[in-house]
């Protein structure tokens, strides 16, 4: 069975490889999955362009497991030399857009799903979400469709990460600032200057420390990125736009980050989203502690991921090399996928079997 999966997942990768699938306009590769499925006699569910569905033996009274990964892509960068939807293997690796991000997790998790799909009496049941508009943090993709799943007790999300386990990721704060003060003439003592206002902010932005440091990540980190204010230079500024950057760490919610940051500085602070949360899952929870056993490391992961929708314990892992995400000419070696399934199957095993 373990090498029919093998090649399945593969044909399917090829399959997507050569669809466009660019966030929001996945609805081609929905359907290849949808039919890919369907074809296995599995009912699927869908909303939008994300499609899912359960093992056969569901049971309400059991707790479920969470397989998410995505099947959007960015668009191809100009330094590609090949097709981006020419699914060629060279020299053990296959090539195309979302090969490795986040085609080559997201089929391995697909070809975990059959392989527990039709076994009784597991301890857990399991939902496979195959989702939409991850690249773009969209509305439409995980998101909108985590009411529609039920409950959930914890999760795989699928990225690539040479199949260690990423076990806390960082969270996102991007926030708009207006420093307000008023206009005058600059060869006169007049108006009170903007910008002297939100120099004020801003050092505190760079100077400020957290008092809660992150086992994993170390201290919360905060920078400034953009700064716009004046119009002409006789004109003293009556506003002053900043934004500020900010990588949360599990150590806080994005919620108590922002009351902190809005007591001690005094410009208007708007977020633009509070979405994008910090996640992470205990180093002893059993799926971590089985990943370990099968000499997989632990690490936190700086980019943000589909796991900053869940509000559930989740480990990122996946087959693939997060440095080839986004690259010209990307690639994953059909060796990782194999390693990728056989290893997901192994990890969850004494989890879901309840040994």
């Amino acid at each position: 069975m373990i090498e029919q999966l093998h090649k399945d997942s593969l044909a399917l990768l090829k399959q997507l490889i050569s669809i466009q699938s660019f966030s929001k306009e996945e609805d081609k590769t929905g359907d290849a999955i949808e039919q890919f499925l369907q074809q296995r006699d599995i009912k699927t569910y869908r909303k939008l362009n994300n499609i899912w569905a359960y093992n056969k033996h569901f049971d309400a009274a059991k707790p479920t497991l969470l397989l998410n990964s995505h099947h959007d892509t960015v668009k191809p960068n100009s330094g590609y030399t090949r097709n981006p939807y020419d699914a060629e293997v060279e020299d053990g690796k296959l090539y195309g857009l979302g090969s490795n991000d986040a085609g080559g997790c997201l089929v391995s998790l697909i070809a975990t799903f059959l392989y527990f799909y039709d076994q009784e009496a597991l301890s857990y049941n399991i939902c496979l979400a195959t989702t939409a508009e991850e690249e773009i943090s969209g509305n439409d993709g995980l998101e909108c469709v985590l009411p529609d799943l039920g409950e959930l007790e914890f999760a795989i999300v699928g990225e690539p990460t040479q199949m260690n386990l990423a076990i806390a990721e960082r969270g996102l704060l991007v926030l708009d600032c207006t420093s307000t003060g008023k206009a005058g003439h600059a060869a006169r003592e007049e108006g009170d200057n903007a910008i002297y206002k939100a120099l004020k902010d801003i050092e505190w932005f760079r100077n400020y420390r957290f008092s809660k440091v992150s086992e994993v990540f170390g201290p919360l980190k905060m920078t400034v990125t953009i700064i716009n204010a004046g119009s002409q230079h006789n004109v003293v500024p009556a506003t002053c736009t900043f934004t500020v950057d900010v990588r949360v760490t599990d150590a806080y919610t994005n919620e108590e980050v922002l009351k902190i940051i809005r007591t001690n500085v005094d410009c208007d602070v708007k977020p633009r989203s509070i979405r994008l949360k910090p996640s992470s899952i205990d180093k002893e929870h059993p799926l971590v502690q089985s990943g370990i056993a099968l000499g997989r490391t632990t690490y936190g992961s700086p980019t943000t991921s589909d796991q900053a929708l869940l509000s559930i314990p989740s480990v990122k892992v996946g087959p693939g090399d997060s440095a080839r995400s986004h690259m010209a000419d990307e690639y994953v070696f059909v060796d990782e996928i194999a390693e990728g399934i056989d290893l997901y199957i192994e990890m969850l095993k004494p989890v879901i079997n309840g040994k």
